[in-house]
Protein backbone atom coordinates (compact mmCIF):
# COMPACT_ATOMS: atom_id res chain seq x y z
CA UNK A 1 0.00 0.00 0.00
CA UNK A 2 1.03 3.53 -0.64
CA UNK A 3 1.23 5.93 2.30
CA UNK A 4 -0.40 9.28 1.92
CA UNK A 5 2.01 12.04 2.93
CA UNK A 6 -0.41 14.81 2.16
CA UNK A 7 -1.99 14.67 5.59
CA UNK A 8 1.38 14.82 7.31
CA UNK A 9 2.43 17.78 5.16
CA UNK A 10 -0.69 19.69 6.17
CA UNK A 11 -0.03 18.99 9.82
CA UNK A 12 3.54 20.15 9.51
CA UNK A 13 2.37 23.36 7.83
CA UNK A 14 -0.19 23.93 10.56
CA UNK A 15 2.45 23.34 13.25
CA UNK A 16 4.84 25.75 11.53
CA UNK A 17 2.07 28.37 11.30
CA UNK A 18 1.31 27.96 14.99
CA UNK A 19 4.99 28.35 15.89
CA UNK A 20 5.26 31.43 13.66
CA UNK A 21 2.22 33.00 15.31
CA UNK A 22 3.62 32.31 18.76
CA UNK A 23 6.99 33.88 17.79
CA UNK A 24 5.24 36.94 16.35
CA UNK A 25 3.21 37.36 19.53
CA UNK A 26 6.37 37.11 21.63
CA UNK A 27 8.12 39.68 19.43
CA UNK A 28 5.14 42.01 19.67
CA UNK A 29 5.08 41.64 23.45
CA UNK A 30 8.83 42.39 23.57
CA UNK A 31 8.50 45.37 21.21
CA UNK A 32 5.65 47.02 23.15
CA UNK A 33 7.78 48.43 26.01
CA UNK A 34 10.35 49.67 23.46
CA UNK A 35 7.62 51.39 21.43
CA UNK A 36 6.09 52.85 24.60
CA UNK A 37 9.48 54.22 25.60
CA UNK A 38 9.94 55.73 22.11
CA UNK A 39 6.51 57.28 22.30
CA UNK A 40 7.35 58.81 25.68
CA UNK A 41 10.59 60.24 24.28
CA UNK A 42 8.81 61.61 21.19
CA UNK A 43 6.05 63.14 23.32
CA UNK A 44 8.58 64.74 25.65
CA UNK A 45 10.61 66.16 22.78
CA UNK A 46 7.48 67.45 21.06
CA UNK A 47 6.29 69.05 24.28
CA UNK A 48 9.67 70.68 24.84
CA UNK A 49 9.72 71.90 21.23
CA UNK A 50 6.22 73.32 21.58
CA UNK A 51 7.20 75.05 24.83
CA UNK A 52 10.28 76.51 23.16
CA UNK A 53 8.18 77.74 20.22
CA UNK A 54 5.66 79.27 22.63
CA UNK A 55 8.50 81.03 24.45
CA UNK A 56 9.84 82.36 21.14
CA UNK A 57 6.39 83.57 20.14
CA UNK A 58 6.06 85.40 23.46
CA UNK A 59 9.44 87.05 22.94
CA UNK A 60 8.49 88.10 19.40
CA UNK A 61 5.23 89.55 20.65
CA UNK A 62 7.07 91.62 23.25
CA UNK A 63 9.35 93.14 20.60
CA UNK A 64 7.93 96.12 18.73
CA UNK A 65 8.04 96.02 14.95
CA UNK A 66 10.16 98.66 13.29
CA UNK A 67 12.26 99.27 16.42
CA UNK A 68 15.89 98.05 16.27
CA UNK A 69 17.62 95.98 18.92
CA UNK A 70 17.90 97.85 22.19
CA UNK A 71 21.40 98.95 23.21
CA UNK A 72 23.42 97.02 25.75
CA UNK A 73 22.50 97.42 29.41
CA UNK A 74 26.03 98.49 30.35
CA UNK A 75 25.38 101.89 28.69
CA UNK A 76 21.74 102.24 29.70
CA UNK A 77 22.60 104.31 32.77
CA UNK A 78 25.20 106.48 31.06
CA UNK A 79 24.54 109.92 29.67
CA UNK A 80 23.16 110.20 26.17
CA UNK A 81 24.40 112.42 23.35
CA UNK A 82 22.35 114.66 21.04
CA UNK A 83 23.67 116.42 17.93
CA UNK A 84 22.21 119.56 16.38
CA UNK A 85 23.29 120.79 12.92
CA UNK A 86 22.53 124.47 12.50
CA UNK A 87 22.06 126.44 9.27
CA UNK A 88 22.22 123.35 7.08
CA UNK A 89 22.18 124.02 3.34
CA UNK A 90 19.06 122.10 2.33
CA UNK A 91 16.95 124.10 -0.11
CA UNK A 92 14.64 122.91 -2.87
CA UNK A 93 14.01 124.90 -6.07
CA UNK A 94 12.44 124.29 -9.46
CA UNK A 95 15.22 123.89 -12.00
CA UNK A 96 13.82 123.51 -15.49
CA UNK A 97 10.77 121.28 -15.28
CA UNK A 98 11.54 119.48 -12.01
CA UNK A 99 12.25 120.29 -8.38
CA UNK A 100 15.80 119.57 -7.18
CA UNK A 101 17.93 119.94 -4.07
CA UNK A 102 20.30 122.81 -4.81
CA UNK A 103 24.04 122.19 -4.67
CA UNK A 104 27.06 124.10 -5.91
CA UNK A 105 28.25 121.40 -8.33
CA UNK A 106 25.08 120.83 -10.36
CA UNK A 107 23.35 124.21 -10.08
CA UNK A 108 26.15 126.81 -10.14
CA UNK A 109 24.78 128.52 -13.28
CA UNK A 110 21.25 128.52 -11.90
CA UNK A 111 22.43 130.05 -8.62
CA UNK A 112 24.47 132.78 -10.34
CA UNK A 113 21.51 133.73 -12.52
CA UNK A 114 19.46 134.23 -9.37
CA UNK A 115 22.21 136.31 -7.69
CA UNK A 116 23.14 133.62 -5.17
CA UNK A 117 26.54 132.45 -4.04
CA UNK A 118 27.12 128.81 -5.08
CA UNK A 119 29.50 128.34 -2.13
CA UNK A 120 26.56 128.67 0.26
CA UNK A 121 24.79 125.61 -1.15
CA UNK A 122 26.65 122.62 0.23
CA UNK A 123 24.22 119.81 1.21
CA UNK A 124 27.14 117.39 0.92
CA UNK A 125 28.39 118.76 4.27
CA UNK A 126 25.13 117.66 5.94
CA UNK A 127 25.41 114.29 4.20
CA UNK A 128 28.94 113.65 5.49
CA UNK A 129 28.10 114.91 8.98
CA UNK A 130 25.13 112.55 9.29
CA UNK A 131 27.18 109.60 8.05
CA UNK A 132 29.89 110.30 10.61
CA UNK A 133 27.40 110.66 13.46
CA UNK A 134 25.41 107.53 12.62
CA UNK A 135 28.56 105.45 12.05
CA UNK A 136 30.21 106.68 15.25
CA UNK A 137 31.01 104.58 18.31
CA UNK A 138 28.52 106.64 20.29
CA UNK A 139 25.65 105.43 18.13
CA UNK A 140 26.87 101.82 18.02
CA UNK A 141 27.10 101.77 21.83
CA UNK A 142 23.48 102.92 22.12
CA UNK A 143 24.19 106.38 23.59
CA UNK A 144 22.99 108.50 20.65
CA UNK A 145 19.59 109.86 21.63
CA UNK A 146 18.66 111.99 18.61
CA UNK A 147 19.96 114.10 15.73
CA UNK A 148 18.32 117.39 14.69
CA UNK A 149 19.01 119.36 11.53
CA UNK A 150 17.82 122.95 11.11
CA UNK A 151 18.10 124.41 7.65
CA UNK A 152 19.03 127.98 6.81
CA UNK A 153 15.34 128.61 6.08
CA UNK A 154 14.42 127.49 9.60
CA UNK A 155 13.02 124.03 8.78
CA UNK A 156 13.67 121.62 11.67
CA UNK A 157 14.27 117.95 10.81
CA UNK A 158 14.45 115.02 13.24
CA UNK A 159 16.70 112.08 12.32
CA UNK A 160 16.27 108.76 14.12
CA UNK A 161 19.53 107.23 15.43
CA UNK A 162 18.90 103.91 13.66
CA UNK A 163 18.10 105.28 10.19
CA UNK A 164 20.43 104.22 7.35
CA UNK A 165 21.48 107.27 5.39
CA UNK A 166 22.40 106.49 1.73
CA UNK A 167 26.12 106.41 1.07
CA UNK A 168 25.92 108.15 -2.29
CA UNK A 169 25.12 111.85 -2.45
CA UNK A 170 22.60 111.49 -5.30
CA UNK A 171 20.42 109.11 -3.29
CA UNK A 172 20.77 111.34 -0.25
CA UNK A 173 19.67 114.36 -2.30
CA UNK A 174 16.64 112.43 -3.55
CA UNK A 175 15.61 111.50 0.00
CA UNK A 176 16.05 115.07 1.26
CA UNK A 177 13.98 116.34 -1.67
CA UNK A 178 11.20 113.89 -0.81
CA UNK A 179 11.45 114.80 2.89
CA UNK A 180 11.12 118.55 2.29
CA UNK A 181 8.15 117.98 -0.04
CA UNK A 182 6.25 115.31 1.91
CA UNK A 183 7.53 116.29 5.39
CA UNK A 184 8.38 112.70 6.41
CA UNK A 185 10.15 109.53 5.29
CA UNK A 186 8.79 106.20 6.57
CA UNK A 187 10.45 102.79 6.77
CA UNK A 188 9.79 100.26 4.00
CA UNK A 189 6.61 98.33 4.79
CA UNK A 190 6.14 100.11 8.11
CA UNK A 191 4.49 103.26 9.39
CA UNK A 192 7.37 104.44 11.52
CA UNK A 193 8.82 107.80 10.46
CA UNK A 194 12.60 107.67 10.25
CA UNK A 195 12.94 111.28 9.06
CA UNK A 196 10.36 113.97 9.67
CA UNK A 197 9.89 117.71 9.77
CA UNK A 198 8.93 118.93 13.26
CA UNK A 199 7.97 122.24 14.85
CA UNK A 200 10.46 124.76 16.17
CA UNK A 201 12.12 125.45 18.55
CA UNK A 202 14.50 122.56 19.02
CA UNK A 203 14.89 123.30 22.73
CA UNK A 204 11.50 121.76 23.49
CA UNK A 205 12.85 118.35 22.44
CA UNK A 206 16.00 118.50 24.54
CA UNK A 207 16.15 116.69 27.91
CA UNK A 208 15.84 118.70 31.10
CA UNK A 209 19.15 119.66 32.76
CA UNK A 210 21.10 118.63 29.66
CA UNK A 211 24.53 120.17 29.07
CA UNK A 212 24.68 122.15 25.80
CA UNK A 213 28.03 122.61 24.10
CA UNK A 214 28.50 124.91 21.10
CA UNK A 215 31.56 124.56 18.86
CA UNK A 216 33.25 127.72 17.57
CA UNK A 217 36.62 128.55 15.99
CA UNK A 218 36.55 132.16 17.27
CA UNK A 219 36.17 131.44 20.97
CA UNK A 220 38.66 133.04 23.35
CA UNK A 221 38.86 129.94 25.51
CA UNK A 222 40.19 126.69 24.07
CA UNK A 223 39.52 123.40 25.82
CA UNK A 224 40.27 119.75 25.18
CA UNK A 225 36.92 118.29 24.15
CA UNK A 226 37.68 114.82 25.55
CA UNK A 227 38.64 116.19 28.97
CA UNK A 228 35.71 118.61 28.96
CA UNK A 229 33.18 115.86 28.24
CA UNK A 230 34.80 113.53 30.78
CA UNK A 231 34.45 116.18 33.48
CA UNK A 232 30.74 116.63 32.77
CA UNK A 233 28.12 115.13 35.04
CA UNK A 234 27.61 111.48 34.09
CA UNK A 235 23.84 111.57 34.58
CA UNK A 236 23.20 114.61 32.36
CA UNK A 237 22.79 114.26 28.61
CA UNK A 238 25.19 116.23 26.42
CA UNK A 239 24.00 118.30 23.44
CA UNK A 240 26.53 119.27 20.76
CA UNK A 241 25.63 122.19 18.47
CA UNK A 242 27.74 122.77 15.36
CA UNK A 243 27.44 124.24 11.88
CA UNK A 244 26.09 122.48 8.84
CA UNK A 245 27.50 124.97 6.36
CA UNK A 246 30.89 125.66 4.78
CA UNK A 247 31.86 128.99 6.33
CA UNK A 248 32.76 127.59 9.74
CA UNK A 249 31.09 126.70 13.03
CA UNK A 250 27.73 128.14 13.88
CA UNK A 251 27.65 130.93 16.41
CA UNK A 252 24.58 132.09 18.23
Amino acid sequence: MVRSYAVKGKKRKKREEVYDREEEQEEQVAEQPVQDAKRDVIEKTSNSAEEAEEGKEKEVVNELQGIPITPSHQNADKAGVIFILEKASLEVAKVGKSYQLLNSDDHSNFLRKNNRNPADYRPDIVHQALLMILDSRINKSGRLRAVYVRTEKGVLIEVKPYVRIPRTFKRFAGIMLQLLQKLSITAVGKREKLLRVIKNPVTQYLPINSRRIGLSHSSDKLVNINQYVASAVSDADIVFVFAGWCNGPWEN
